[in-house]
């Protein structure tokens, strides 16, 4: 396993050459809301009434984030008309509050210790020693429990994750629900610092008094993106996969698979067959230990990065229908061979 140095340095070095560097253009129109101080002590970013807050991000066919477009390469549609963008920005390292949600139900018994010591380091990855970012954590088996509220400091967070055990049921979905509606709010969210869940599990629910749908909606109205690290490996696919698909999707996140896949890069892969049915690999070698660092790594580098460099857009819904319950989101960018992930809709008025 990579050591917590190694890795925080790797994470950072991939951020920073992967990031561009920080533009940002005013928006315009009516009376803004108070202003809101962000924690870097920047100008306040004013917000208005009935503006429509989407983060964006992009990538290449090879999944790299394409980090140099500008407000004119971008077009956003509300309920298929299209929208003028009054705010545009892509700044590096933007201030996130980050809710890690960790599964502690039986099915993560397998590779506990791994995914263990994964959800620290994406702790240390996303909450560096800067007042901007912070965030909490909530566990989930038989209930959804908060652990710690939210904070700036990391090893609050790691030092608590270092003493759980695995064991009971699934409650995914009363733990999106708690993130969304009982914690500590810090000032200035969800505009800036922004709302994000890492859900550190399989997608599985088994004990939850909250539905998915429901769970989507309160993500949607808070503007709450959601991020999943699976602990699904070894090709193995589980009924809550496609659960936590789709909550990254409906909300503009993904979800990282580092223990699939792992082998696919490896000479000589399946054919020396064993018991313990790991062909290329030995388990309790050197070359399977750093297989599984290497898998955590991309996981944990490719979440981080797209947490913290996404594109965000603001507009004022023009030529909506006024009293649609959702409204739909569609964002285009005019270049070919490019992923674009977004929140796919919102909810204009208040439940």
């Amino acid at each position: 396993m990579l050591s917590r140095r190694l890795l925080i340095f790797a994470v950072s070095a991939c951020l920073f050459a992967q990031a561009a560097p920080p533009q940002q253009e005013a928006a315009g129109g009516a009376a803004p809301q108070p202003p809101r101080q962000p924690a870097s002590g920047k100008e306040p970013i004013r917000v208005q009434v009935n503006e429509v807050i989407v983060p964006v991000t992009v990538t290449d066919e090879k999944g790299r984030f394409v980090s140099d477009l500008d407000a004119k390469d971008f077009r956003v549609f509300d309920e298929g008309v299209e929208q003028k963008i009054r705010y545009f920005s892509r700044e590096r390292s933007q201030p996130v509050v980050v809710g890690f949600l960790f599964d502690l139900s039986n099915s993560t018994r397998l590779h506990w210790k791994t995914y263990q010591e994964a959800a620290m380091e994406l702790v240390f990855a996303l909450m560096p020693d800067d007042p901007r970012f912070s965030g909490y954590l909530i566990t989930y088996s038989t209930d959804a429990e908060l652990q710690v509220n939210t904070t700036n400091d990391s090893a609050k967070i790691v030092e608590k994750m270092r003493k759980l055990r695995p064991g009971g049921g699934a409650a995914l979905y009363d733990a999106i629900w708690m993130a969304c509606t009982r914690r500590q709010l810090v000032k200035g969210e969800p505009i800036e610092p922004r709302r994000v869940l890492v859900v550190i599990g399989d997608g599985n629910d088994n004990a939850s008094k909250r539905t998915l749908q429901e769970v989507i909606e309160i993500a949607q109205r808070n503007l709450v993106t959601i991020y999943g690290v699976s602990t699904v490996a070894f090709g193995f696919n589980t009924e809550g996969e496609k659960n936590l698909i789709r909550l990254a999707e409906e909300t503009g996140g993904r979800i990282e698979y580092p223990l699939q896949g792992v082998y696919k890069d490896v000479s000589g892969y399946l054919e020396v067959p064993s018991d313990e049915g790991n062909y290329a690999l030995k388990v309790g070698t050197g070359g399977y230990a750093t297989a599984i660092a290497k898998g955590i790594f991309r996981a944990i580098a490719n979440v981080a990065g797209e947490v913290t460099t996404q594109y965000i857009i603001r507009y004022i819904p023009e030529g909506v229908e006024p009293n649609r319950t959702f409204r739909s989101i569609r964002v285009e960018v005019g270049l070919a061979s490019v992923k674009i992930r977004a929140r796919k809709g919102y909810y204009p008025e208040a439940p």
